[in-house]
């Protein structure tokens, strides 16, 4: 029998733990991103924008039934086993990547790791709601600042590694880490204190759980927003440096442009998280989006190189917290028996969204239309994420 003191001590071992996880799966979100134009320039296994956006979209299908799959089991097997095996399965997978001989190999590693990665953020997200205190919307955005930072970090090697040991060594350094934590995880990470297992709920009746109670208008709104916001999300982290190439910047600036958008991805989770805790979730997320377009369709204009970082910031402070206000309302408004449930559907769907948001990118690419349009096109989009979280049920308006 654990006492009060061991218990208080393996609490803390959540947040660092998670987020460090969190982080893991943000250098995921950046990596092909900063290895494509090294691929589409060198030809590499023949490939073009069009055969690159197959390669990522085939990654992010792998995300989508991770989420659906492990987020739905999760409320059967306990949040802690799940975080371990999506974090060990998406880290080697990622290492296996440095070895792929072929476009096709890369594709299916790409889908495996996708599994993991899809199952690991509703999953960590999860388990630090149950552990904060009162609910707080901050606790799911400090969490989600490790994503960020993954992806900052990942934009940083990218311009020092890539040109000194090449495209593969990104993918090493990106799985690396697990070697530490996997362990520590497994020695350290506690079940969340709200899970209870119930052998007699099946995953379906889970499922369908999420549209009783009066939820179902509610499910489908937050689906909506997800979709939105993790179109916006993996189109900007997948095509800016593209996008900016075209426009007429350097490599390296372009690589930049990526790093100062997801610091300003940090600064807007830190900001939003405490802003969320005092206004609530519906009304600072609806805030987001609705910002967040503005400033999407501000980088249409050409602007000198000042300003160009200032609004690629301001993208990034709004756009990335806005999706993460979508999780944290979630948080609020399912109890502890299928929160990680609708988390992890709410995740699924969004890939969806994260899937054409790639897609779009890459579309726009190859029809020459990349710049300014794509930023016009999402600007609307982050525009639809406003509406979608106005269409939350009313009984679930002031979380």
């Amino acid at each position: 029998m654990a006492t009060q003191d061991q218990v208080q001590l393996s609490a803390r071992w959540v947040l660092p733990l998670c987020w460090s996880a969190v982080l893991l799966d943000g250098f995921d979100l950046v990596v092909l991103g900063s290895v494509l134009p090294t691929l589409l320039d060198g030809a590499v296994w023949g490939l073009t924008p069009a055969s690159a956006s197959v390669v990522s979209t085939v990654g992010l299908l792998g995300m989508m039934v991770g989420a659906l799959v492990i987020g739905t089991v999760t409320d059967q097997i306990g949040r802690r086993r799940a975080l371990v095996f999506a974090v060990a399965g998406f880290s080697l997978c990622t290492a296996l990547c440095a070895v792929a001989p072929s476009a096709e190999v890369f594709g299916l590693l790409r889908f495996l790791a996708g599994i993991g990665l899809g199952g690991c953020l509703p999953t960590a997200i999860t388990l630090v709601t149950e552990q904060a205190r009162e609910g707080r919307v901050s606790a799911t955005t400090t969490i989600m600042t490790g994503y960020h930072v993954g992806a900052v970090l990942t934009a940083l090697l990218g311009i020092v590694v890539i040109p000194e040991l090449g495209w593969r060594a990104m993918f090493l350094i990106g799985a690396a880490p697990a070697l530490v934590l996997v362990p520590l995880m497994i020695r350290h990470l506690p079940e969340s204190e709200s899970f209870s297992r119930n052998d007699s709920t099946s995953p379906l009746a889970t499922i369908a759980s999420l549209f009783r109670d009066g939820r179902g208008r509610s499910t489908v709104a937050f689906w909506a927003a997800s979709f939105m916001g993790l179109l916006l999300v993996y189109g900007l982290n997948t095509w800016l440096p593209q996008i900016m190439r075209a426009a007429g910047y350097e490599l390296g600036d372009a690589l930049g442009l990526l790093l100062t958008l997801n610091i300003g991805a940090i600064v807007g989770l830190l900001v939003a998280g405490s802003i969320a805790d005092r206004l609530g979730a519906r009304r600072s997320g609806i805030a987001w989006f609705s910002v967040a377009a503005l400033a999407l369709a501000l980088l249409s204009v050409r602007l000198p190189q000042l300003g160009v970082h200032a609004a690629v910031f301001a993208a990034g402070f709004f756009v990335f917290s806005s999706q993460v206000l979508v999780y944290a309302y979630i948080g609020r408004v399912y109890p502890a028996d299928n929160r990680a449930t609708a988390l992890g559907w709410a995740a699924g769907v969004g890939r969806i969204g994260a899937i054409s948001g790639p897609v779009l990118g890459g579309a726009l690419l190859t029809a020459g239309l990349a710049y300014p349009w794509g930023f016009y096109a999402f600007a609307v989009v982050g525009a639809l994420g406003a509406v979608a979280l106005l269409g939350v049920g009313k009984a679930y308006q002031r979380k």
